[in-house]
């Protein structure tokens, strides 16, 4: 019996998730034709910009809805998930009942829908095989959710062709980080395995801690904005999971950080309304909806949100200190990836990285 039932989440998230905005059948078409265009086009702009050049140029770009972003993150979880569920079965034997995989088919659903009506694009990483030896790693997919991009433009009063293009910029990019630099999909991998690896089978000790740390994150759900809490998903954590968590975190914190600089750095002549767009774009990153607020908190999606400014300010101190060039050095190798403290304090990383990289 498996430990998630995974039909019962797609449909659960499909439940979830919210009505997209009203459009006719001619407006959703061109809509679908012009996410396709300006992604085709951002690819230019990111490669001029960032001097990164894909390896691989195959990777494709889906315009979906709601539901098959939420479809699509389903499969992506069972991907993940599956070698947890291995390890847990061959240490201990474990198996799911009917009634708990229904429990977290639920729950995984609710937040997937949650999030469905939140995401304006990602670019799926799961969605390829492992490379094989000596061969670039394979494309992912990225996807642009159409009905969220649609809303939020129409929400912040932008530019279509304007936020569209400001969008595909930011989700190009992270194609380009992915596809530019061939280690970098299996290390992302590789650390997100060694995140499995280090479960420990649920014992009643790990039970009573895990208790105390989700009902300590639900009470800090529910304190002042600002206040710094522990998460639903960093409270059921082992201290050797929090450790493979700090490096990933850095890593996503830059690939957010360097994917914000792009699509603000490419600058108005290509998007003449950039600048009223990320001003009326931060605005609404912060909801004023006190329940909104709390779910955020509690599943995380805050310290998402601190990941995209506490990366661009990474990265755009890096480049004002050494260039592109020098930031460029930040994909050379894992070894060359910035820390939590060097995110936090560039000055780190260039002394550590690009000063040392410099020559005589």
């Amino acid at each position: 019996m498996a430990l998630v039932d995974w039909d019962l989440a797609s449909t659960t998230a499909a439940r979830f998730g919210p009505t997209g905005p009203a459009v006719t059948l001619e407006q959703a078409t061109e809509v679908v034709a012009d996410l396709r265009r300006l992604a085709d086009e951002a690819v230019g702009h990111v490669a001029a910009y960032t001097k990164m050049t894909p390896q691989l140029t195959d990777a494709p770009v889906r315009v979906v809805d709601r539901r098959t972003w939420a479809e699509v993150n389903v499969q992506g979880l069972r991907t993940v998930i599956s070698p947890l569920t291995d390890k847990l079965e061959e240490k201990v034997g474990f198996l799911g009942n009917a009634v708990g995989a229904k429990v977290t088919g639920l729950e995984a659903g609710a937040v997937l829908g949650y999030l469905s009506g939140k995401v304006l694009g990602q670019y799926d990483i799961f969605a390829a095989p492992p490379a094989a030896p000596g061969q670039p790693a394979p494309a992912g997919q990225l996807l642009l959710v159409a009905p969220n991009i649609v809303g939020m433009e129409r929400r912040i009063k932008a530019d279509p062709r304007d936020f569209r293009l400001w969008v595909c910029l930011h989700e190009v990019t992270h194609r380009t980080q992915f596809t530019a630099v061939p280690w970098l999909r299996d290390h992302f991998l590789g650390e997100v395995r060694a995140f499995i690896e280090a479960t420990e089978p649920p014992t009643a000790t790990l039970i009573s801690q895990a208790y105390q740390q989700i009902t300590a994150a639900i009470k800090a759900a529910r304190e002042p904005e600002g206040t710094r809490g522990t998460s639903l998903l960093e409270a059921v954590q082992t201290p050797e999971q929090r450790a493979v968590l700090d490096r990933l975190t850095a890593v996503l914190t830059l690939l957010e950080g360097h994917a914000e600089v792009v699509m603000d750095g490419v600058g108005p002549q290509v998007i003449p309304s950039v600048a009223r767009i990320r001003a009326a774009f931060d605005r609404r990153r912060n909801p004023g909806n006190p329940v909104e607020q709390y779910l955020r908190r509690l599943l995380g999606i805050d310290i998402k949100m601190r990941q995209y400014a506490e990366g661009r300010r990474f990265v755009q101190a890096v480049l004002d200190r050494v260039g592109m060039d020098g930031l460029n050095l930040v994909w050379t190798s894992k070894q060359t990836l910035p820390t939590l403290d060097e995110i936090a304090d560039p000055d780190l990383w260039v002394a550590r990285v690009a000063t040392a990289a410099a020559p005589g």
